[in-house]
């Protein structure tokens, strides 16, 4: 069994330890995520089983009806989105560092990404309406 990978913010005051960190990462092209970050939301699916070391400092804003999103009150950083029905965490991949490869597999709100930029890599694209379905929301 592979160790669980740590992701950090830039100040190092809250770490997450990610035993259930998958390889597959996704893109999210909904308005809503491209002004959290300044363009597209890439992250990794860490399942429920995250243990937050500097859990203090982490502040949440409930930015749906079916998610929050943390970030360190600190420096900033943003750490994850979380699902509130099932307590998933989805965390930024450039958090994860080098800790093995990881790739690009699906693009969430595919209908929603601007013309301005676009990924070489072949992915599974959802819409918005195929992105609510699938997730129940």
């Amino acid at each position: 069994m592979e160790p669980p990978r740590i992701a950090a913010c830039l100040c190092g005051a809250v770490q997450l330890h990610l035993p259930e960190a998958r390889r597959e990462v996704h893109a999210c092209h909904c308005g809503m995520c491209r002004r959290w970050g300044g363009g597209p939301l890439l992250a990794v699916d860490c399942g429920q089983a995250v243990r937050i070391e500097g859990e203090a400092q982490v502040q949440t804003w409930q930015s749906s009806a079916w998610a929050e999103r943390g970030f360190c009150g600190r420096c900033g950083t943003h750490l994850f989105y979380r699902l509130l029905a099932s307590g998933a965490l989805i965390v930024p991949a450039g958090l994860l560092g080098e800790a093995g490869e990881l790739a690009l597999t699906r693009e969430l709100f595919i209908d929603h990404k601007p013309s301005w930029y676009g990924f070489a890599n072949r992915t599974e694209r959802l819409t918005e309406a195929e992105v609510l379905a699938t997730f129940g929301l």
